[in-house]
């Protein structure tokens, strides 16, 4: 079966988009762990389906690179909003249906902007035992779930750039206070005014990216209450390719949550499944 795909990134989080509404690809996981193989697929660090949709201009569906269910991706969201604009499958502003939610987008010159779920279950300043003696973390759910690490936390004066986010961000990710489904981990550190750098490990793909939608909201969350900055945050991910958070903080609730931040078909193509 030859199928059309395009690929995608969101600031450096890179995707393969198929046009689904047909309902051909029926064995989404294992057709994810087929096209994200960056040796022996297309390469991405998730596949994107777009699909029919009663309730929303269409449906995504998310898999991560080792073929599990992702749920929501806000990258991945910004980007398949962006693939049905220029398909002519949505217009400028819609909506679209993922999971049990109804997402916002909204296409600019050179962005595009995603209303999220309101996040959940913020948890600032858990100790949890780690390696030799305790971590302080702080825990969000964004739409998935994310650890989120000051890296001074990790010993005093370290570096963004110098965390061994693999393995650190590895041991967190199945650390069992976060079982049984895990979390992601990002490591962040201030960048100047009203912004922030941030580095991810993501589950489900199992490694590095270089941006997350997700945690990139829930870093930005986490630093407001840290370091008392306010809406709108920029954030740095790994890619240098700047993302904006904005968001309500009222008497301790957070709300009207928004990613923006760019996306760009990078090739189309076909390919044998």
């Amino acid at each position: 079966m030859r199928t059309n795909f395009t690929k995608m990134t969101g600031a450096g989080n890179d995707f393969v988009v198929i046009d689904n509404r047909s309902k051909r690809i029926k064995t989404a996981s294992k057709v994810a762990k087929l096209l994200c193989d960056r040796r022996w697929g297309i390469g991405a660090d998730g596949l994107l389906l777009l699909e029919k949709s009663r309730r929303a201009s269409y449906r995504m569906l998310y898999y991560n690179a080792d073929g599990s269910y992702g749920g929501m991706c806000g990258n991945g969201g910004r980007c398949i909003a962006w693939f049905a604009f220029i398909n002519k499958i949505a217009g400028k502003a819609h909506e679209f249906e993922a999971l049990d939610h109804i997402y916002a987008a909204k296409i600019g010159k050179n962005e595009v902007v995603l209303t999220m779920k309101d996040p959940r279950n913020v948890r600032i300043g858990d100790e949890i035992a780690f390696e030799s003696g305790k971590l302080v973390v702080n825990s969000i759910d964004t739409g998935s779930p994310h650890v989120v690490v000051p890296v001074d936390n990790l010993a005093e004066g370290v570096k963004l750039a110098d965390v061994d986010v693999l393995a650190i961000g590895r041991k967190l990710r199945f650390d069992p206070q976060f079982s049984p489904s895990g979390t992601n981990v990002n490591f962040i550190e201030r960048a100047g005014h009203n912004s922030v750098k941030i580095r991810t490990y993501e589950r489900g793909v199992e490694d590095e990216t270089l941006a997350c939608g997700t945690g990139s909201i829930a870093s930005a969350i986490v630093a407001a209450r840290l370091w008392n900055l306010r809406s709108p945050i920029g954030i740095v991910p790994k890619s240098n390719m700047p993302l904006r958070v904005e968001f309500k903080d009222e008497a301790g609730v957070i709300s009207q949550v928004r990613l923006a931040g760019p996306a760009s078909v990078v090739y189309t193509g076909s390919i044998e499944l």
